[in-house]
């Protein structure tokens, strides 16, 4: 497949292969926990996605962290405020980082995968929870930890957590700021899976690898489907099964499915 690519940042790892791109928060010594430099890297290697997506290079997306640890969310002494400073805005950081950050995960028109290898915590919890799938070692844990600080979840925790765990896990989590072992994650139903630590990142690269030979464009469009449903009444979602239906029908991945199946073969899917 075209665009194969290698890169190394400051604060990232960036790797496409086999048409899956994996993307490593790389500040192991943190805990993989966020700069603005990082933030910086992170939007300019999505943009690279998205550009792979366009042209056919980048079919999966892969998310994981350096180490023993996914993110620890926000690096507090990023932000540092001497003594008489006036503390930072932190709505602006929200505005300016974490929200483009979850917004460009969602729109990404191919499935996103996290493979949560430890700790989760504050917004790294959210990030690996706004993804498509999420796989997480057994010894990973999420943490709602920003009731310690006096904030609110964000990264679009307080929109997620609802829809995924139910309103009273979602305060119970955000307001006592426990430690939710990956196991009890799998049973509530928040993430896909959790598997032992050394089977992480092969069933990662197997789901993946699978993926990426897959109907792109089809998937995309479920994703987006399923997203819309948790705002869209009944008949506006029937609404708008028929149109992705109208479209999905169109694409060069139906035509080819269904010509492999009338010719008992494997397809041979393109992503369009």
């Amino acid at each position: 497949m075209e665009g194969e690519f290698d890169l190394q940042g400051e604060t990232i790892l960036l790797k496409l292969e086999g048409g899956v791109a994996t993307l490593t928060l790389n500040r192991p010594d943190r805990l993989n926990s966020f700069t603005d430099r990082m933030h910086e890297e992170v939007r300019e290697a999505l943009a690279q996605v998205k550009a792979g997506r366009a042209d056919g290079s980048v079919r999966v997306l892969v998310i994981t962290g350096a180490g023993r640890g996914f993110c620890a969310g926000q690096d507090l002494s990023d932000r540092s405020v001497a003594p008489g400073e006036t503390p930072r805005d932190l709505g602006a950081s929200v505005e300016k980082n974490y929200k483009p950050l979850v917004m460009t995960l969602r729109s990404l028109e191919l499935p996103v995968i996290a493979a949560v290898n430890g700790v989760a915590a504050g917004a790294g919890a959210n990030l690996a929870l706004a993804c498509d799938l999420v796989f997480a070692a057994r010894s990973a844990s999420f943490i709602q930890s920003f009731s310690k600080l006096g904030l609110i979840p964000d990264t679009g925790g307080s929109w997620i957590l609802p829809r995924l765990a139910g309103p009273a896990r979602a305060l119970g989590l955000t307001l006592l700021g426990d430690k939710l072992p990956a196991e009890q994650a799998e049973a509530w139903g928040m993430i896909w899976k959790c598997v032992d630590d050394e089977a992480l990142m092969p069933t990662v690269r197997e789901v993946a690898a699978k993926l990426a030979q897959g109907p792109t464009f089809g998937y995309a469009q479920t994703k987006k489907a399923i997203w819309a449903s948790s705002t869209n009444d009944f008949e506006t979602q029937l609404n708008l099964e028929r149109d992705m239906m109208t479209v999905c029908g169109r694409s060069n991945d139906y035509r080819e499915g269904v010509a492999a199946f009338l010719e008992k073969r494997a397809p041979r899917f393109k992503g369009d």
